[in-house]
């Protein structure tokens, strides 16, 4: 059906194997998916898409747990909802709309999904952007009190002694924040908080970090043993009002997961990129994948 947020595309839900995923879709030209990350959906991109889509077709899934996609039941080690699994989907979905090669864009907790799918599906994805994320195992591996107090949060959604779900859903207005509808975007805004009002999806958000923090870390590791790197043309954008660089120098902590050099932006932004300065991501998005 037509779609209003996103002039000139069309919203489906899609079956892909064990979730169905909500996305949107427009545009023409050599095909790109936009990934999102916590704890926003596909909606994060309403004002980039449409600058994309001259140019491209452009995919926006909400990822499995999130916003409208479902999930699958909870398995003890998290794989349900592990970027592999996530993706999967993402082929899936992109195979279904008849695009069997295409680039990837993430950002956030979708960065993690997006260099899963080069990593995993090295012959489908054409170029690679991640937007303020590093490997999982990278941070992990690097984490200190400082970092643990800046992004604590990992490990309050990430722990299952006492699940953050109970908090959350008893006051999501108190524990979430977002911008105004007006600066957001009303769409936006609203599909948004619709979805932190959601006990499901906040399941399926803490489902996510303690994937992040077994599962995943796993297969990052098995990946670096292996020698498997990410083979396709890749670039960070980075945030300039954000803290990536936690850890040092990002581009220097990517160099060694990619076989050909980085390209590094940095974005005049703070973490929401596609929200706080969606001209500035689509040029450079746009630049990059032509």
């Amino acid at each position: 059906m037509p779609d209003t947020s996103f002039p000139g595309f069309t919203l489906e839900h899609v079956d892909v194997d064990e979730v169905t995923l909500r996305v949107r879709h427009g545009g023409s030209g050599s095909p790109v998916v936009l990934l999102h990350g916590h704890p926003r959906t596909h909606t994060t991109w309403h004002a980039v898409a449409p600058l994309l889509a001259a140019e491209h077709t452009v995919v926006c899934p909400d990822l499995r747990g999130y916003g409208r996609s479902t999930l699958p039941p909870d398995r003890p080690d998290h794989s349900q909802s592990s970027k592999r699994a996530m993706a999967g989907d993402v082929v899936a979905l992109m195979a279904h709309l008849g695009h069997e090669r295409f680039a990837v864009v993430g950002h956030d907790r979708g960065s993690a999904v997006a260099y899963r799918t080069a990593l995993d599906h090295p012959g489908a994805v054409t170029r690679l952007v991640v937007m303020d994320g590093l490997p999982l195992v990278e941070h992990l591996e690097r984490t200190d009190a400082r970092f643990a107090q800046a992004w604590w949060h990992w490990w309050f959604l990430g722990q299952t002694e006492k699940p953050a779900e109970r908090v959350i859903s008893a006051d999501p207005d108190g524990w979430y924040a977002t911008p105004p509808p007006e600066q957001l975007g009303p769409e936006n805004h609203a599909d948004v908080w619709a979805a932190l009002r959601d006990p499901a999806v906040v399941h399926g958000m803490c489902e996510d970090y303690r994937a992040g923090l077994g599962v995943d870390r796993a297969h990052d590791e098995a990946d670096r043993a292996a020698g498997r790197r990410i083979a396709c043309q890749t670039m960070l954008l980075e945030s300039a009002r954000d803290d990536l660089d936690i850890h040092g120098d990002p581009a220097a902590i990517w160099a060694p997961w990619l076989e050909q050099p980085l390209t590094h932006r940095v974005v005049d932004s703070g973490h929401h990129q596609a929200e706080e300065a969606p001209e500035e991501v689509a040029r450079a998005l746009l630049g990059y994948l032509r």
